[in-house]
């Protein structure tokens, strides 16, 4: 009997290491957010802003936390056909998980949500010559597309006013994506 209640006990914890269920969307803990991750999905409501050559079309490849609690992202994107690598330091606010740039105008950027293993969301409003834009960023520490991450996402979307249709992927999309080699 005692087996098959640690038996039961294994088989739970186990499931719950990889269901996505226990999502973190508030008090966030930056530092697991640092590492290596890939764009998957983005979505906006200013599709230009984030369709091929867009100013705000951006690739992930890191995210460190500063000393400072700002966050540093590693990007890429493409300029006149070219993939460039640029960082941007988003200065840490008094909020947890909110961050402020400088890029392409005034932004903000929040952390939406985490479960820090596989997956965060990212939102961003945009101030342009008085324009307002909002960006969801979908990122994940292995670049695969899995159908669970889709539907997460049009879910967040959702909550932002964002439709599926405002929904773009990114895997094998761009020359700015490369897959990472495993070693």
């Amino acid at each position: 009997m005692v087996i098959l209640l640690v038996l039961g006990l294994v088989l739970s914890l186990a499931n719950a290491q990889f269901s996505r269920d226990f999502t973190v969307q508030k008090n966030h803990n930056m530092a697991r957010v640092s590492g290596t991750w890939n764009s998957l999905f983005m979505a906006s409501d200013n599709m230009t802003r984030i369709r091929e050559n867009g100013d705000l079309r951006l690739f992930i490849r890191k995210i460190n936390i500063l000393k400072n609690g700002s966050l540093k992202f590693d990007f890429h994107f493409m300029v006149q056909g070219e993939c460039v690598a640029v960082t941007m330091v988003c200065e840490k606010t008094e909020t947890n998980g909110e961050f402020t740039v400088a890029y392409e105008g005034e932004n903000r950027v929040w952390l939406s949500e985490t479960d820090y293993r596989t997956y965060v969301i990212f939102y961003m409003e945009n101030i342009k010559n008085g324009t307002k834009t909002h960006v969801l960023a979908f990122y994940v520490r292995i670049p695969k597309f899995e159908k669970s991450y889709l539907k997460r996402f049009e879910y967040v979307c959702k909550i932002y006013g964002l439709d599926s249709q405002s929904i773009i992927d990114l895997i094998d999309k761009d020359n700015c994506y490369v897959v990472p080699k495993r070693t």
